[in-house]
């Protein structure tokens, strides 16, 4: 109970995987939410006890409004408070917006805007209360500059970053930093749809010449959520110098 406690959404996997084991080897109690892969969120959160702290796994759709009040309170319930909050989740679809459903339209934006808002909204009080917390977006450098063929994709980006600025604003006075990372190409699943051709052309269009890493993200993650308590309201671009 003495360790500070981080939340991260999005956690059974890729970026998010890797924020919580690099927490957890920090010595953080991880709580951790995934949607549907209960093997997944059960593989990470025994890799998290192994750094003998603390792990509370939730398996729980964040695009529902019960989600996050419900996570909170149990939370709350075990006499713990969020520190570090760290929304990752995410999904994304390709395609021309014209042909984007309704119902994928409010798919995208119920998970990648709202979940991130209704996480924010349900950890602020106990952050106000004790005059501090950290909160980081994952976010993508789509949000910034806009990718054709993902235009609601782009579209749930830019209003994370307009979210974080706002909110930093909002929070600053009482000792929350709030700020994003826009990720540029990360080598994780969402990116495994691309062919050995279309990865090369991809890599060869970025300066550092790769893909970034899950690992990567995860230690500078950890870095913009325990250094600098000046430093909010910024998206900060992770790219290889992409963009």
């Amino acid at each position: 109970m003495n360790n500070p406690l981080v939340l991260v959404t999005g956690a059974s996997r890729g970026i998010g995987k890797a924020i919580a084991l690099y927490f957890a080897s920090h010595g953080y109690d991880v709580a951790v939410v995934a949607k549907n892969n209960a093997a997944a969120l059960n593989q990470v959160s025994q890799e998290i006890l192994q750094h003998h702290v603390s792990c509370y796994p939730f398996l729980l759709d964040i695009s529902k409004k019960e989600t996050a009040p419900s996570i909170i309170d149990a939370l709350g319930e075990c006499g713990r408070n969020v520190d570090v909050l760290i929304n990752n989740a995410g999904i994304s679809r390709l395609g021309l917006l014209q042909d984007v459903t309704w119902e994928e339209w409010q798919e995208l934006i119920q998970t990648n805007l709202t979940g991130c808002y209704s996480f924010c909204k349900e950890v602020i009080p106990s952050m106000v209360w004790n005059h501090r917390g950290k909160i980081l977006n994952i976010s993508s450098v789509w949000g910034i500059c806009g990718a054709s063929c993902e235009t609601a994709y782009s579209a749930t980006k830019g209003g994370i970053h307009a979210l974080t600025k706002a909110l930093a604003k909002e929070l600053a006075p009482s000792n929350i930093q709030v700020n994003a990372i826009a990720c540029g190409a990360i080598d994780t699943d969402m990116n495994r749809w691309l062919s050995p051709d279309e990865r090369k052309d991809l890599e060869e269009e970025i300066p550092a010449g790769r893909m970034g890493t899950p690992e990567e993200v995860a230690a500078f993650a950890y870095q913009i959520c325990t250094g600098n308590e000046y430093l909010t309201g910024q998206i900060i671009q992770l790219d290889g110098g992409w963009i």
